[in-house]
């Protein structure tokens, strides 16, 4: 997808383009035998991915940092469409106990697992450290989404096998994966005060999540699974993300008008590769406007993915045993 496509909103191969809205790429789908979490669902294109999800009927679990936003979020949905399903769990993607908490209490729901969004994040802020002593950035955007989707994989495993419908995993990344450190990741240096970019340390969380994305699609490969794990890029959206750069953002905004989405678009891609038909089967790709893409050479480097998880892993625990 060129330039020229993102400005005109031109159809890309799939049917569908920047333009193209999440109601629009889920018209006439029927996801009420699913159950889908998505991960800072409560504003922004998290939320309209939730709503939108609803509306085609499946039950939704919306996990977020602010219960009182997560709530409003609710109500917001069902105010539109009374017969929505849709449920709120406390989770910090900060906190290991967090995340080991959200999952123990989703367990306790008895629900069958179909769809994982890895949507939620922070971005450009200034160097700090999770509550586990990471890089906030890093511990956010990858490591916490890392940890959860490793805590859910039974729970989707076992819902495909015992369903037969095809379980999906969607990472939220950005084209910003393309500006990183030196070598993608800072393996040695990944909580360094020293050195630290709030842009690049974006980069390299949105790098890591499509690197998980396309590990996770090898491995679901060799074991013969009925999953498939996907990243993308929703577009430039001025949402809560930019809290930390609004007046950067808002000055390259008057200049690059054409090439921002309004929310209903940004949460397109994201509702197109977790709910689209066609994409059955469809793993380890990286799709902008609806449309698979090339991202860096870096992000297709299965090396560097394969030490990418292996780090996480040994990461999360030490971590646990301190």
């Amino acid at each position: 997808m060129g330039i020229l496509s993102l400005i005109t909103g031109r159809p890309g191969s799939s049917g569908f383009g920047s333009s193209s809205t999440a109601e629009q790429v889920t018209q006439g789908i029927d996801a009420s035998h699913l159950t889908v979490i998505i991960t800072g669902g409560a504003a922004g294109i998290g939320l309209e991915t939730a709503r939108v999800l609803a509306l085609r009927g499946a039950h939704v679990i919306i996990g977020a940092r602010n219960m009182e936003a997560a709530n409003e979020a609710k109500q917001l949905i069902l105010d539109k469409d009374k017969t929505a399903r849709v449920d709120v769990l406390k989770l910090d993607l900060c906190s290991f106990s967090s995340i080991r908490e959200f999952v123990q209490n989703f367990n306790a729901l008895d629900l069958p697992l179909n769809i994982l969004i890895n949507n939620a994040g922070i971005m450009f802020c200034p160097y700090q450290l999770s509550q586990e002593g990471i890089e906030m950035q890093f511990a956010t955007n990858h490591l916490g989404h890392f940890l959860l989707t490793n805590l859910l994989l039974d729970t989707m495993k076992n819902t495909a096998k015992a369903t037969g419908i095809e379980g999906r995993i969607v990472n939220l990344s950005s084209i910003a994966h393309q500006y990183t450190y030196r070598g993608g990741i800072r393996f040695k240096k990944i909580n360094n005060k020293s050195g630290y970019s709030d842009k690049m340390a974006y980069g390299q969380s949105k790098l890591a999540n499509i690197l998980h994305a396309n590990e996770l699609s090898r491995q679901f490969q060799e074991e013969g699974l009925n999953i498939t794990a996907n990243s993308v890029h929703p577009g430039l959206i001025m949402t809560n993300l930019f809290k930390y750069s609004a007046f950067l953002m808002k000055f390259l905004k008057f200049f690059s008008f054409f090439l921002w989405k309004n929310v209903p678009q940004g949460a397109a891609t994201t509702c197109y590769v977790a709910l689209h038909p066609s994409l059955k089967g469809v793993s380890g790709k990286y799709f902008v406007d609806c449309n698979a893409v090339t991202p860096s050479s870096l992000a297709t480097d299965q090396v560097l993915a394969k030490k990418l998880w292996d780090f996480s892993n040994n990461l999360i625990a030490s971590i646990s045993k301190a």
